[in-house]
């Protein structure tokens, strides 16, 4: 029988019979934690899958990040089953990203309880321990629609309807069939880490590890600030019948979508009035403290807020704390030796603090900017000073925490919190990742800024990530307010300009299949032209024509 070399990620070579799979091949290399699937060439294969030629494998388990979507989807598939076999009648919805997990309710005539949930967390440790298949298979389109129509997944069959691919993948889990953004483990053995939490009202938060929570299943904590703003969002578009992606493709094929923008528009200016009006009603704050992780839209939210602030008669001055940048030079590294510009200390908090001191003490101060370009400050000659119908809006990574700005009593302060939340969901069981959409927005607008490639712009984003988990996070329940700051048709617009970057990632590139995968989650939306965007859109930061 003739053989084939598959070289390992280490250098290392061996032999094997044609006709292995990489399921086998992986028993000889190794890993902490159980393999979920393998990367050959940039393109990630199921183990199940057989090399025909030599080639270099690198195995991937959840501390990769395609690894970690893999696993993720590993254990809702397992999830959907147990729930199946438990309640029949029950059905899983996948509603949004958590940032320890995922966030789900179980829609059933049946009230859950803690025992219900104990229950599914067996079945599904049952279902792992015994090392199930999930099979991979094919299906024509037209097949597909008629599978879901039947089933009375009507969001499903619509999607598929709109496949540009006559083709699609589907996989089955004993006798229960599904599909997934991204390829699946072979088996259910290598799931085994997660939790269930149940939170009530039939809803839970499904516990995941990955490479930003080094491996454990991170501790449950429940943020009800950020449930809360998503639910606000999914019962508008509830109320507007625009719960899935299907209904905002179809309002784009049927030109009726420049209503839904306009809509959408409205309401994330209303959600920043009502900020104003409870700043407003409290009296005794002084400063407004906005922080949200990377292309959350920081700048534009804050430039909305003081112009209703002006509105209001008030005097605003807004400080951005990225202009206190240290000097690069001076700029902490972390352990790799690199700069660690997401950490507190990478921002000038003595100057900071003087500054504000110095307004709270009625003196004029001089405001800096941070020249990227050269990595020093500078001074702007702007110069300003506190009246008695002044407010101060603080942006930037660690405004909600006061580490950053000790001298300023908590009394006096109001944090918000911003994030984009979008609503709607491809179907029933895959969700719009609010990581994936801010990834997208900085992948368009890092381009149109800066110039950055796409493959440097994916490179960042794990340390990007890491610094959000390690300096934001963990202040959100400190927020006053959770503020979403997604527009529900944006993907629409986004891909306009994502599709060309992404498909200028070539084969040999190590990001080429985090590519593809962001690819084909694009095309699964209508495009939208950017003249539909109006001028002051939050959009705007991203897509630029301000």
């Amino acid at each position: 029988m003739s053989t084939i070399k598959i070289t390992f990620s280490d250098g290392t070579t061996k032999e094997y019979e044609k006709g292995v799979t990489y399921e086998l091949v992986s028993r000889d290399f190794k890993g902490k934690y159980p393999y979920v699937g393998v990367s050959v060439d940039n393109v990630i294969f199921s183990l199940a899958d057989k090399p025909e030629t030599d080639v270099k494998v690198d195995f991937i388990d959840f501390f990769d990040p395609l690894g970690a979507k893999m696993y993720k989807c590993g254990v809702e598939f397992i999830l959907e089953v147990a729930l199946k076999e438990l309640f029949k009648d029950s059905e899983i919805y996948f509603l949004h990203s958590h940032p320890k997990g995922v966030y789900a309710e179980i829609k059933s005539t049946h009230v859950f309880t803690d025992d219900d949930i104990r229950r599914i967390k067996s079945k599904m440790s049952q279902i792992v321990q015994e090392n199930k298949p999930i099979k991979r298979f094919n299906v024509t389109k037209k097949d597909a629609i008629k599978f879901y129509t039947n089933k009375g997944y009507l969001e499903k069959a619509s999607n598929i309807q709109n496949f540009s691919e006559n083709i699609c993948t589907f996989y089955v889990l004993e006798d229960y069939v599904n599909y997934f953004y991204s390829e699946m483990p072979s088996s259910t053995g290598v799931i085994n880490l997660y939790d269930i939490k149940y939170i009530g009202d039939n809803k839970i938060v499904i516990l995941l590890p990955n490479a930003l929570t080094q491996g454990r299943v991170p501790e449950f904590i429940k943020y009800d600030g950020i449930i809360n703003s998503f639910e606000d969002t999914q019962n508008w578009l509830e109320c507007l019948g625009k719960r899935f992606l299907c209904n905002i493709n179809d309002d784009i094929s049927n030109s009726k979508i420049r209503d839904f923008m306009n809509v959408s528009e409205l309401k994330f200016n209303d959600d920043i009035r009502n900020v104003v009006k409870e700043v407003t009603r409290r009296g005794n704050i002084k400063f407004v403290m906005i922080a949200g992780p990377s292309s959350s839209g920081k700048t534009t939210t804050t430039k909305r807020l003081k112009t209703y602030f002006d509105c209001c008669g008030y005097d605003t001055i807004v400080i951005s704390t990225d202009d206190y940048f240290v000097d690069r030079d001076k700029n902490p590294k972390d352990e790799n030796g690199n700069y660690d510009f997401e950490c507190l200390h990478a921002v000038d908090t003595v100057r900071l603090n003087k500054d504000i001191k110095d307004l709270l003490e009625g003196k004029e101060v001089s405001m800096p900017v941070y020249d990227f370009v050269t990595g020093t400050s500078k001074e702007t000659g702007e110069k300003v000073k506190l009246t008695e119908k002044s407010i101060v809006l603080i942006e930037g990574l660690h405004s909600l925490n006061d580490d950053l700005v000790p001298v300023i009593d908590n009394e006096a302060k109001y944090k918000v919190y911003i994030s984009p939340f979008i609503g709607v969901n491809i179907d029933r069981h895959n969700y719009i990742s609010t990581t994936d959409l801010r990834l997208i927005r900085r992948i368009v607008r890092d381009n149109r800024t800066r110039g950055r490639k796409v493959e440097d712009t994916i490179s960042y984003w794990q340390s990007v990530r890491k610094g959000e988990v390690k300096y934001i996070f963990p202040y959100i329940h400190q927020a006053d307010v959770i503020l979403n700051t997604a527009l529900s048709f944006e993907i629409g617009v986004l891909e306009v300009y994502a599709i060309p970057l992404l498909l200028s990632v070539g084969i040999d590139s190590e990001y080429h299949e985090e590519a593809r995968r962001l690819l084909n989650f694009l095309k699964e939306f209508c495009p939208i032209p950017s003249e539909y965007v109006s001028k002051d859109s939050i959009l705007r930061e991203f897509i630029g024509g301000e």
